[in-house]
């Protein structure tokens, strides 16, 4: 089946190892219960908040639909709807009763292109065919008992490759760049396209130069865009551009393997691998790291059982000992940012932020104290302490 061919290779992996993890399978199992105790309502929910799209109110949506479920292989009842809103957003549910429901933004409806709306179609039942919905990522970062934060920063990773594959699935659909390329320009700018000249080069080169630019060191305003999956991230982008230019679509394309390595490449500054990292970046970030960690544990009520606990879960058993000298690693905690400041790239020192919010957050909540802290750690990295609120809300309110 080509669409399971083309699935991004990480994705597959990250989630294979998601579902053997403990804590996914006791969340799974627990909602399993839940839902052998009643109906969840998910499509009552729907019929009292939408509109559904009948093929006689909508004939060439569910025409677009009915090719995009042809070419991806799939066979189950499909149901569609509309719901008022003047943001571009489109949502894939996860099936109930044997049916499988598909959600549109009204605006989104009204604005995209038959051949924009395929990618979208295409997009979201690719979450479906590659069994997205089978990690319950909602539950497990936005419950009352959070992931240790290893688990979290493997879920955040997996979601991001996962889009990557729903987007390779909505490409496949529709067979054109240029429209799969205008689509995300539209989620990205809000404009209907009626106002402007769409120049799929010109989008491209803006992100090449976003990547330059992030590139160089003592940049002033950090690129929170990179970090973001929801609704646009020109990662997508260029990782899209990749699959284009791949075996998958062309005959004479890059070859799969290499295709994987381009995008592990470009999604590099999203995964946690700097904590086994041998290079002299990797050092620096994973120095900074340990120390923030430490001073964030003890920034409460000093380090207890519970904050022992997390930072193990994190760094791995043995890792904190009653021999570590505290004091010394929170005094050594501002020579380790301006080392990391020398030494990384602004998305670099944000992925590190990122992962101290992480961190802070696996004990259910971030006190006034250990926010102060990873605002202070951001100040001196030259990060915005904006970045910081919008990664708590990520972590609370997961994508």
């Amino acid at each position: 089946m080509i669409a399971q061919s083309i699935r991004c290779q990480n994705d597959l992996e990250l989630s294979k190892k998601l579902l053997e993890h403990p804590e996914v399978i006791q969340v799974k199992e627990t909602i399993a219960r839940m839902e052998g105790k009643k109906n969840m309502g998910l499509r009552r929910r729907l019929l009292s908040s939408s509109v559904r799209l009948s093929r006689d109110m909508a004939p060439d949506i569910h025409r677009i639909a009915d090719e995009c479920i042809e070419t991806l292989g799939m066979k189950i009842p499909l149901e569609l709807y509309v719901f008022a809103s003047p943001q571009f957003n489109a949502m894939c549910f996860k099936p109930e009763d044997g049916r499988l429901f598909v959600m549109f933004a009204s605006s989104l409806l009204e604005s995209f292109t038959q051949k924009e709306l395929c990618f979208v179609m295409g997009h979201e039942l690719g979450h479906h065919i590659y069994g997205h919905h089978t990690i319950p990522i909602g539950y497990l970062l936005g419950g009352d008992a959070k992931p240790d934060p290893r688990l979290a920063l493997e879920l955040f990773a997996w979601s991001r490759y996962a889009e990557i594959s729903a987007d390779r699935a909505g490409a496949h659909c529709s067979q054109d760049l240029d429209s799969v390329a205008r689509s995300l320009f539209k989620l990205a700018s809000g404009l209907t396209g009626k106002t402007i000249s769409f120049n799929l080069n010109d989008f491209l080169n803006q992100i090449d130069d976003m990547q330059l630019v992030d590139a160089e060191p003592g940049i002033s305003a950090p690129k929170e865009d990179w970090f973001s999956t929801h609704p646009f991230s020109p990662l997508r982008v260029k990782a899209l551009k990749l699959y284009d230019e791949s075996e998958h679509v062309r005959d004479d394309g890059m070859s799969k393997a290499d295709l994987e390595i381009g995008v592990q490449s470009l999604m590099g500054l999203m995964e946690p691998s700097y904590i086994e990292g041998k290079t002299e970046t990797a050092k620096f970030m994973r120095r900074l790291l340990y120390a923030g960690a430490i001073a964030i544990a003890d920034a409460s009520n000093g380090i207890g059982p519970k904050e022992v606990k997390i930072f193990e879960k994190f760094f791995g058993p043995g890792e904190f000992s009653s021999k570590l000298d505290v004091t010394r690693l929170k005094e050594d905690l501002e020579n380790r940012v301006n080392n990391a400041c020398l030494n990384t790239s602004i998305p670099q020192r944000m992925q590190v932020v990122r992962d101290l919010c992480v961190v802070a957050q696996a004990s259910g909540r971030i006190t006034d104290e250990e926010r102060g802290i990873l605002e202070h750690i951001a100040d001196g990295l030259n990060i915005s302490r904006g970045f910081i609120f919008r990664t708590i809300k990520l972590l609370i309110e997961p994508d």
